[in-house]
């Protein structure tokens, strides 16, 4: 992966918790979007895409090594993000405070920056859907694309 796709695929990452923060903070067809446990997961799963690549960019003879971690970060947003949107589906399969919540509230960050972390929101919540789909089924769509990208440039051949 050239250094140049390493920033981009780290700004598209970072732009995506951007418009997350944008979503929680402004809310959407006059909804708050509060983020859940599996939405905080799910930041730091692109926080981790967006840190190893731009890493990748930064140190050339780590490269491999970066994009190899962000390959990992994008996986585990996919089984995140995969998770909520199955939750969704089945509604009925989520109790009404995850336990998951307090635990995640209880990380320094959480306190340290609660506008990025602070999970208060429920997992199977139905919010209005943008163009089309819910914000973990765009997230999911996201990782995939992500996963796809990080993978192919990582066993493609490069250019002598």
């Amino acid at each position: 992966m050239t250094r140049s796709q390493c920033l981009c695929l780290s700004l598209f990452s970072f732009g995506l918790v951007v418009f997350a923060v944008t979503l929680q903070q402004t809310g959407y067809q006059g909804v708050s979007f509060l983020p859940c446990p599996l939405c905080v997961l799910q930041r730091v799963g692109y926080l981790g895409v967006g840190i190893s690549c731009l890493l990748a960019a930064g140190i050339a003879p780590l490269r491999k090594f970066f994009h190899g971690i962000a390959i990992l970060a994008a996986g585990y947003g996919v089984m995140i993000a995969g998770h909520h949107v199955w939750l969704l589906s089945h509604p009925g399969d989520s109790c009404g405070i995850d336990p998951l919540e307090t635990w995640i509230n209880q990380f320094q960050l959480a306190n340290a920056l609660p506008w990025l972390f602070k999970a208060d929101g429920l997992c199977s919540a139905k919010l209005p859907a943008i163009l089309g789909l819910q914000v973990p089924e765009w997230s999911l769509l996201w990782f995939g694309v992500l996963l796809l990208i990080l993978l192919f440039t990582f066993f493609r051949k490069s250019r002598a």
